[in-house]
């Protein structure tokens, strides 16, 4: 029997929850690592296993994993269905395929870590698109996306959904609650404050 995603990736200190302050200056109570996902190949294989069942049926030539994000995804999400996986990189800050083709008429899918608008992907769909390719969606570990602010690129698998609010830091709830202390993302201290507040 598998697995349930959310617990694996708390294993894995993938998703943790408190009281962050996220690079936008809003707060949340949950937050998505998903790097550390990457140190657990195992893990990480059976996270995407549930990613592949639900694209065996996908006609798809390549996997594109934008860096650095969606290398690792790619690549597993390109053994377990037996494709080709490659990435697109920045190059003077624009988005290429540096080290790889691909041939046209192509039929291509874009593995992110995690998808919240889906906008960043535009970017290696359009490298797809030049290269005379189809997009035929967005694949991620956990998808974000809110009704209300849908992904432009069609989110064809996931193996996490996760609604998780934010707020700005006038009107957050756990700050008025005042039990948890606010964590600063991307300090090398965030890890273990945050095991502190769980």
């Amino acid at each position: 029997m598998a697995r349930d995603n959310k617990e694996i990736l708390k294993e894995c200190e993938a998703f943790l929850e408190g009281h962050f302050l996220l690079s936008s200056g809003r707060h949340s109570g949950a937050y998505c690592q998903m790097a550390f996902l990457q140190q657990y190949p195992d893990k990480c294989a059976e996270v995407m296993a549930s990613v592949a069942e639900q694209l065996k049926d996908t006609d798809v030539d390549v996997i594109v994993g934008p860096a650095m994000g969606g290398i690792v995804y790619a690549y597993e999400l390109g053994r377990q269905l037996g494709k080709r996986a490659i990435f697109t990189e920045r190059v003077d800050n624009v988005m290429t395929l540096k080290r790889f083709a691909l041939h046209p008429g192509e039929k291509c899918i874009i593995a992110e870590d995690v998808v919240t608008t889906g906008i960043s992907s535009l970017e290696t769909k359009k490298v797809i698109e030049a290269a005379g390719c189809e997009c035929l969606g967005i694949v991620c570990v956990v998808d974000r996306t809110r009704a209300e602010a849908p992904s432009p690129i069609p989110i064809l698998a996931s193996a996490l959904k996760l609604d998780l609010p934010n707020y700005l830091p006038e009107e957050c709830p756990i700050c008025k609650e005042g039990k948890l202390p606010l964590v600063h993302l991307g300090s090398r201290k965030m890890k273990e404050q945050a095991k502190q507040t769980l």
